[in-house]
């Protein structure tokens, strides 16, 4: 398919801004896009820093959206302020309640789905451990951050116990926020409610070196169409 901004997917759709509301009164703007004919609608949260328009995120519900899964955007409020430090994790899951709510609307009989890139992806599992999302059936994480860079542990993911719904992890073999040695115990741990797929040579960002004779744009492919069939089964 043609290029669009460094994207692989022609875009089909168009995508619809919207507006979220917040308990404590702020708001923060989303984007819906669709295919014509969705078969599963999913929840995506951006990392911390980037918003939902960087080109990852945009790349991303691309190619969801070729795979015919309809994703809902969304900015946490630091980002819609123009902030660089995230927001306390009370903040961010108020963000992910209330996108997950929109979502939840959206899709009707749908099928759906919450998850995010990395920090939008621990904001999302920990709002669904401390009170599950409704309608939600699963998370997807792009990129885990299980540590800080330079400092492995596995504190973070102390929390996923309390997940009752199914998990899929897409990480990066040379990912320096979750070290395999790290994240692939932890993943056990979670017994049948997580499922682990692993780029090879891929970085936090999914981005893989040229010496392996594949494109980043590829690998992105690969996981979407992956993360789809993982989804159409749940």
């Amino acid at each position: 398919m043609p290029s669009r901004g460094g994207n692989v997917y022609a875009r089909g759709m168009p995508t619809q801004a919207l507006t979220l509301s917040l308990p404590n009164g702020e708001t923060v703007s989303g984007l819906w896009q669709s295919p014509a004919d969705p078969a599963v609608v999913m929840v995506l949260a951006h990392g911390a820093g980037a918003g939902m328009t960087h080109r990852h995120m945009a790349a991303t519900a691309d190619g969801l959206e070729a795979l015919g899964v309809a994703t809902l955007r969304y900015q946490f409020p630091y980002m819609e302020k123009g902030g660089k430090r995230p927001d306390t994790p009370s903040v961010a899951q108020a963000a992910v309640r209330a996108a997950a709510e929109e979502g939840l609307r959206r899709a009707g009989d749908l099928p759906l789905f919450a998850g995010g890139r990395s920090f939008g992806a621990r904001m999302t599992s920990q709002a669904q451990a401390k009170g599950e999302l409704a309608g939600v059936r699963g998370l997807v994480f792009f990129a885990f951050p299980l540590h800080a860079s330079g400092k492995p542990g596995t504190e973070r993911a102390d929390h996923l116990q309390d997940v009752a719904v199914p998990m899929l992890f897409l990480q990066g073999t040379k990912d320096t926020l979750a070290e395999l040695d790290l994240l692939k115990p932890v993943v056990a741990g979670l017994g049948a409610r997580a499922t682990l797929i692993l780029a090879d040579d891929a970085d936090h960002s999914f981005h893989v070196p040229a010496r392996t004779g594949r494109k980043d744009p590829e690998v992105l492919a690969e996981l979407l169409a992956r993360a789809v069939t993982w989804m159409r089964a749940v």
